[in-house]
């Protein structure tokens, strides 16, 4: 199953911490926001591989857009 990580806030992406491919765990640094002069970080919410980045360093985003598409590391990975 996909899992969406959304912005909790609207602001700018300032950096983006991840690639398309990265396996990472929960709480990982994706990305930082940029807002009121304030630099918020994305965190995975679980484990996972970064399926999608959809955003771009120095894009503006609102509060709800998809980020980042995780996939599930058990679905990742396939049956054994």
């Amino acid at each position: 199953m996909d899992i969406d990580v959304e912005s909790q806030i609207m602001g700018n992406i300032w950096k983006i911490e991840t690639s398309v491919g990265a396996e990472v765990e929960e709480d990982d640094v994706l990305l930082i926001i940029e807002s009121m002069k304030m630099e918020i970080p994305v965190e995975a919410p679980q484990a996972g591989r970064v399926s999608e980045i959809r955003v771009a360093q120095g894009q503006s985003v609102d509060e709800g857009d998809v980020l980042i598409v995780l996939v599930d590391s058990n679905q990742a990975q396939g049956p054994r």
